[in-house]
């Protein structure tokens, strides 16, 4: 299976995979039960402990709860400058800690907070960039470390509390932090169940409402001919291939170079395309993106052009939400950038009433937020029920847990179809669960056996060298769609490599040279977008290989 891999690697038109992509929620490691399983022991009688009760979460995070926090809610529309105030409160601060929603934020922070003279560590799944003498530090959401004492610590997009798949990442940041100063930017929505969630927590509260700092008009006209796309646009589309669809039509009219931005790309070229649509002196004065672009990247955009307001979610085509066509939306008109005013339109007429009764409502406020055991309360539970599995000691918690009525349980659907597969090797539960968590696309066919192929050599032999599954020295720039897609997918499998080198070190001891393979990757894939417009690819027949999303049928159901 690894030649097989390996040969896949080196052809890449050969790599076409199918079907919709969904990343695995990244989850901390063993945090919120310690307390409970520093006192339980093989011997303990658990036939009394129900492992279903999570109905007190806020128990769960006992240096926080020892603390009376002061908690600050900035809320308001995007662009309005809520985030911008919680970060100095966190420059002015002795020590602290940025918790935000993509990599790319929390890498924004760290650089700001550095250029500041504050100096900031940076720690991602997949970076870790140490700053002498640092007593601040910016993290994605899921690497928030609640057991360390800040005088200071902020959570961005405090709203994905309610996202049924990383929301109980955001609980867990707002319950367990253990700061005298608690910042939590977001949407007004969250207000009501931020404030039920915390009556149990004794913190004080307090609500800081902004005005957007910039108007956003929605215009009354749909955007008609590519012809009248102009400098500091904005055309969002929800597929991949539709991005550059748009790109190679916009192109060809002469007048006008893409930026392109979205959620496959890697992080560096998101990062490096953002950076040129933002640059005035660049060529690239029209961007066209996904919906990644409304979870609080910073561009300095002056319309912003629906394609159309559905997208297929994973599992069926819908109307955009009014949270999401506002959050979007809100990206036009940038605080300090030449646009005054923001601008929004569609692309076809037949969608401009679902735009404006969108902007002009508030979004529906939050009702339940997210919740997830930890791995230590897993343990306890396969102590105690020793015959069982990962996939089916997460399957009882899925089905089985007790809530609160401000909570519901997050989807583990992915972790799940990992867990499946990983529970046939013969591997200890915490091994089983790092790879169950690790950031692998499930439905990239290359990305999916790359982690099998990654999980057998470490059962097998306990050390994976990278060289076992890829071959340095043979990436080249793609010359076709499919091929960039497999460049894409190749990234994936490199940055997987790095995330399981943190975490076990000793056995994927190659993290440095995937780290700069995957470098560049993400410079091979911006030559393509800098020299290649979209084609058409021939069809052509898949030949389906073992892979996880192959198993789906057999264990899922």
């Amino acid at each position: 299976m690894v030649r097989t891999f390996c040969r896949r690697l080196r052809h890449l038109p050969a790599a076409v995979s199918g079907g919709r992509r969904t990343s695995l929620v990244i989850i901390v490691l063993p945090d919120n039960y310690r307390h409970s399983s520093r006192n339980f022991s093989s011997s303990s009688n658990t036939s009394t402990f129900d492992f279903t009760d999570l109905t007190r979460p806020h128990t769960w995070y006992p240096i926080a709860r020892k603390k009376k926090r002061n908690v600050f809610l900035h809320v308001g529309p995007t662009n309005s400058g809520k985030t911008y105030h919680a970060l100095k409160r966190l420059e002015c601060s002795s020590s602290g800690v940025y918790c935000g929603p993509l990599r790319l934020l929390a890498w924004e922070v760290a650089k700001r907070m550095n250029k500041a003279n504050v100096p900031c560590d940076l720690i991602t799944g997949q970076e870790r960039e140490v700053v002498e003498g640092s007593k601040h530090i910016a993290v994605t959401v899921e690497m928030a470390d609640v057991t360390t004492d800040y005088k200071c610590a902020v959570v961005d997009e405090i709203q994905m509390l309610g996202c049924k798949t990383r929301g109980f990442s955001f609980t867990r940041a707002l319950l367990g932090l253990a700061a005298d100063e608690l910042h939590l930017c977001g949407d007004p929505a969250a207000v009501p169940l931020i404030q039920e969630i915390l009556k149990v927590t004794g913190d004080n509260v307090k609500i800081e409402y902004y005005d957007r700092l910039l108007p956003l008009v929605p215009l009354n006209v749909p955007l008609g001919s590519f012809s009248n796309i102009k400098e500091g646009d904005c055309l969002v589309s929800f597929s991949r291939r539709g991005i550059y669809d748009f790109k190679r039509r916009i192109e060809s009219a002469g007048q006008h170079l893409c930026s392109v931005v979205y959620g496959s790309l890697p992080p560096e070229t998101r990062t490096r395309q953002a950076t040129l649509f933002n640059d005035a002196a660049s060529e690239l004065n029209v961007l066209v993106a996904s919906d990644a672009i409304g979870m609080g990247l910073n561009l300095n955009i002056s319309r912003i052009i629906f394609s159309s307001l559905k997208k297929f979610d994973g599992l069926e085509t819908r109307d955009l939400t009014v949270p999401e066509i506002k959050q979007i939306a809100g990206r036009a008109g940038r605080y300090g950038s030449k646009y005054p005013v923001g601008e929004v339109t569609c692309l076809e007429a037949e969608d401009l009433p679902l735009l404006h009764s969108s902007l002009n409502c508030p979004s529906p406020e939050l009702e339940r937020a997210g919740l997830f055991p930890s791995y230590d309360l897993l343990l306890m539970y396969s102590r105690a029920n020793p015959k069982n599995g990962l996939y089916h000691i997460l399957e009882h918690f899925s089905t089985n847990s007790k809530l609160s009525s401000s909570y519901f349980i997050s989807d583990c659907e992915q972790l799940l179809k990992v867990a499946a597969i990983i529970d046939e090797l013969p591997l200890g539960l915490h091994e089983k669960y790092i790879f169950s968590i690790s950031p692998v696309d499930v439905d990239d066919d290359i990305s999916s056996q790359g982690l099998v192929q990654f999980a057998q050599t470490y059962a097998k032999k306990g050390l994976v060298h990278l060289k076992e599954i890829f071959t340095p020295g043979t990436l080249k720039v793609p010359t076709s769609p499919t091929a960039l897609k497999a460049l894409e997918s190749i990234h994936k499998v490199l940055e997987l490599y790095v995330w399981l080198g943190y975490r076990l070190e000793d056995s994927f001891p190659d993290r440095e040279l995937a780290a700069s393979q995957k470098s560049i990757c993400s410079m091979l894939i911006e030559e393509f977008l800098v020299q290649h417009g979209w084609q058409q690819p021939k069809p052509r027949l898949v030949t389906e290989k073992p892979s996880i999303a192959s198993h789906r049928n057999r264990r899922i159901k």
